[in-house]
C-alpha cells in the first residue's frame, strides 16, 4: 500500500537546537518526512536538558520539552569537532532533499558544511537556514535567543498595561513563527525543484518572523506615525474584551464581544436586556468610553460563576467566550481527545506519555505522529549503515576516532 504523507519519500538532515529548528522540522516531520536529527553528547541540545522531565529524573532521554518538538525523527550523533564526523555529514547531507540548520550565523560554514559545499554534493537540494537576524546584514552576527526576539521585534512594546513598562508575552514567539514560516518556505522549496529540478537555499531571519506577525502595529507606525498603546486585555474596537474573574480559585473567563448584536445578546444572557439600549453601553464607542464602569458590570456577573457555567450561558447565546483553560483541562478535553489531537506512544526510557499531536487533518493524506521521540544517537549505526553507506567497519572506525559521540 502506498503511504499516503505528503512528504513519503523526503528525507531531511536536520542540523537543529532549542526550539525554531526542531519546530521547523517537526512539521515536515508530521508531513511524512525522514528527518534525521544530527546531535552530539558533547554538547545536547539544550531542551534535552531542561524541564519537565518524566517523573522529575533529569536526563538527556526524559525531557517532555525535547520528546514534545522531536516526535517522529530519528537521532544520530556526530562530533562536529573531528573531520571524520564532518565528512560523515556531508554523506548524510548528499543522501537528503533537505538540510535544516539554526545555528547561529556563519557556524555551518566555518564546519565545512555551508551551502557552497552542499549544494556542489548535491545540485537538487533545498537548504534552509534560521538564524536570528538572517545571513546577510549589519546585524547577521549578533547573538539571538527566542526571548530576546519578543521585544526585539516590537511585540512587548504591545503588550502590558497602560502606564506600565513592556511585558513579556510567555513564550518565544520568535522560535515557533520561525519555525512555521521555515517549514512552509522549505514546502515551496519542494514544489519548486518538483517543477525545475533546482535546488535552492533559503535565508530565515526570525526577527523578521516575528515582525511578520505583528503587521499591523508596524503599519499603525507607518502608515500614520502612531504607535498603539498598551491596553492589557482590552482591544482597540471591541468592549468587552478581556479576561474575568470567575467563581473558584484562580479561575477566570475569557470573552469578546464583537459588535453591537453580540452586546445586545450578551445583555440578554446576563440578565440584564436592558443594557443594550443603554446610550453609555449601545454602542462599541460608547462601551470603549465607558470601558471600566462596563468591567465592573461583567465582573459582577462572572464572578458568582463558574468559568464552565459562564462559558456555556454564552456561547448559548451566540457569544465568544472560554474558559482560561489550565494544562490539566487542556490534558483532559473532551474535544481534543475526541479529535485525537493528543498522541500516546511508547517511550523507551520514560514509557508512555501524552503529547501534543499533530493540529490539522487532511482528507486524502496520512499526517500523524509516526514514532516517539528518539533516544539520543539511537539510529547512528542504522543511518550511517542505510543512508550513508558506511560498511559496519568503517562505523568501527568511526566509533574508535570518537566521531561518533
Amino acid at each position: 500500500m502506498a503511504d499516503r504523507a505528503p512528504l513519503a519519500g523526503i528525507r531531511v538532515a536536520d542540523f537543529t537546537w532549542v526550539w525554531a529548528g526542531p519546530f521547523c522540522t517537526l512539521q515536515l516531520a508530521h508531513l511524512g518526512a525522514e528527518v534525521i536529527r544530527v546531535e552530539t553528547a558533547t554538547r545536547p541540545c539544550v531542551t534535552r536538558l531542561l524541564p519537565p522531565f518524566a517523573d522529575f529524573e533529569p536526563s538527556p532521554d526524559r525531557s517532555g520539552y525535547f520528546n514534545q518538538y522531536n516526535q517522529g525523527k530519528k537521532s544520530i550523533v556526530l562530533d562536529l569537532k573531528r573531520p571524520e564526523a564532518i565528512e560523515a555529514a556531508k554523506r548524510l547531507c548528499a543522501a537528503s532533499d533537505v538540510v535544516v540548520e539554526n545555528y547561529a550565523a556563519g557556524v555551518m560554514e566555518r564546519m565545512g558544511l555551508g551551502w557552497d559545499v552542499l549544494r556542489a554534493l548535491r545540485a537538487d537540494l533545498v537548504m534552509i537556514a534560521l538564524s536570528g537576524y538572517g545571513a546577510t546584514g549589519p546585524d547577521a552576527d549578533k547573538v539571538s535567543y527566542g526571548p530576546a526576539q519578543v521585544p526585539l521585534s516590537g511585540m512587548s512594546s504591545v503588550t502590558g498595561y497602560h502606564g506600565f513598562p513592556p511585558m513579556h508575552v510567555g513564550i518565544s514567539y520568535g522560535d515557533p513563527t520561525g519555525g512555521l514560516h521555515g517549514a512552509v518556505a522549505v514546502l515551496a522549496a519542494l514544489v519548486h525543484r518538483a517543477r525545475t529540478g533546482q535546488g535552492q537555499y533559503i535565508d530565515l531571519s526570525q526577527w523578521e518572523t516575528s515582525m511578520a506577525v505583528l503587521a499591523e502595529a508596524i503599519t499603525a507606525w507607518t502608515m500614520n506615525g502612531a504607535a498603539p498603546e498598551r491596553d492589557g486585555n482590552r482591544d482597540p474596537h471591541m468592549a468587552p474584551h478581556g479576561v474575568f474573574r470567575a467563581a473558584g480559585e484562580d479561575r477566570w473567563v475569557a470573552l469578546a464581544v464583537e459588535d453591537d448584536a453580540a452586546w445586545a445578546r450578551f445583555a440578554a444572557a446576563v440578565g440584564c436586556p436592558e443594557l443594550a439600549s443603554d446610550p453609555r453601553y449601545a454602542t462599541a464607542a460608547a462601551r470603549k468610553r465607558h470601558e471600566d464602569a462596563l468591567e465592573e458590570i461583567v465582573t459582577a456577573w462572572t464572578r458568582a460563576r463558574s468559568p464552565e457555567e459562564a462559558t456555556a450561558t454564552l456561547q448559548g447565546a451566540g457569544v465568544a467566550a472560554f474558559t482560561a483553560a489550565t494544562n490539566r483541562d487542556l490534558a483532559e478535553d473532551p474535544h481534543l481527545a475526541a479529535r485525537g489531537f493528543f498522541v500516546e506512544l511508547p517511550h523507551p526510557v520514560v514509557g508512555t506519555r501524552k503529547h501534543v499531536g499533530v493540529p490539522w487533518r487532511m482528507s486524502e493524506s496520512d499526517c500523524r505522529v509516526r514514532r516517539v521521540a528518539p533516544c539520543l544517537g539511537a539510529d547512528t549505526d542504522q543511518v550511517l549503515r542505510d543512508v550513508c553507506g558506511y560498511s559496519e567497519a568503517e562505523i568501527a572506525r568511526l566509533r574508535a576516532a570518537q566521531a561518533l559521540v
